[in-house]
């Protein structure tokens, strides 16, 4: 196993793509901590590993709390080795989506802060907590999960887009300042992936395009699948977790500063219409 005695955290961890990165760690052998505010979802998730694992109550878009949250793993488990920056996504319900999208100018000041509360600090914080803990073990990795829309033009999440491309710009920023000290920073950019994010951008698209109105959010982006992916088909949480589980290894020890996509050939598109 790859990351057999190796101690990984996992921001987001209770479900979803977070949950994915997490079996798929475990699977190679890693301890883990799952950080989530649903802690009682992080903590079933923990359980159902197979391996040494915990559920963890902390909000991560707060500097201290990433801190303390962190420093109680290192003393539970002895060290730290990985840190995966997952926890982020489009807040809000349809209503409020919509003030969030097209046109720009709709955008409030608060969702603005929200999107960039959600989808970067949480990064910044993350990486803060975990790299004093890295360097003490001698090196390590961070995998930052971003998303293809901070890689492309996508209109309809100009916020959110935003934030992700921040997260890839830190991640190599990163990558350059803490290479000297052998630890790697990479991001994963998923693409069409169905999300929390793309059940509100289905919802928009419903209330927006006439074709969809009868559809529900899930047909809406299996169709966009469909019509924008080249290889014809969603990513899953699985695909995310195989590939952190990678950049975690030793087998990724020459791979840092890299922004990753997981997306199906999306990004050899010109863009996304949004």
């Amino acid at each position: 196993m790859k990351l057999a005695g190796k101690i990984a955290v996992v921001t987001g961890g209770a479900r979803g793509i977070g949950a994915a990165i997490a079996r798929c760690l475990a699977a190679e052998g890693a301890k883990l901590a799952l950080f989530d505010v649903d802690v009682s979802e992080a903590e079933k998730t923990a359980a159902s590993l197979g391996v040494e694992a915990t559920g963890v109550a902390v909000d991560v878009s707060t500097e201290a709390a990433a801190a303390e949250a962190t420093a109680k793993v290192v003393a539970r488990f002895g060290g730290l080795d990985v840190f995966v920056n997952n926890a982020g996504a489009a807040k809000g319900d349809p209503n409020d989506f919509l003030a969030l999208g097209n046109p720009f100018t709709n955008i409030t000041q608060e969702g603005w802060d929200a999107q960039l509360e959600n989808n970067l600090r949480t990064t910044f914080a993350g990486c803060k907590a975990a790299i004093p803990h890295l360097e003490k073990r001698g090196g390590g990795s961070i995998v930052n999960i971003a998303s293809i829309a901070g890689l492309l033009a996508v209109p309809a999440l100009p916020a959110y887009g935003a934030a992700k491309a921040g997260v890839i710009s830190l991640s190599r920023s990163l990558a350059l300042e803490l290479g000297p000290r052998n630890i790697r920073v990479n991001a994963i950019c998923p693409g069409f992936l169905w999300t929390r994010a793309w059940e509100m951008l289905a919802m928009l698209m419903k209330m927006r395009v006439p074709e969809y109105e009868s559809l529900e959010p899930r047909d809406i982006f299996l169709d966009q699948v469909k019509r924008g992916v080249p290889l014809a088909r969603e990513q899953t949480p699985e695909d995310i977790g195989k590939l952190t589980a990678f950049l975690a290894s030793d087998d990724a020890r020459n791979i840092t500063g890299q922004a990753i996509s997981v997306d199906g050939g999306i990004t050899l598109k010109v863009g996304i219409a949004g």
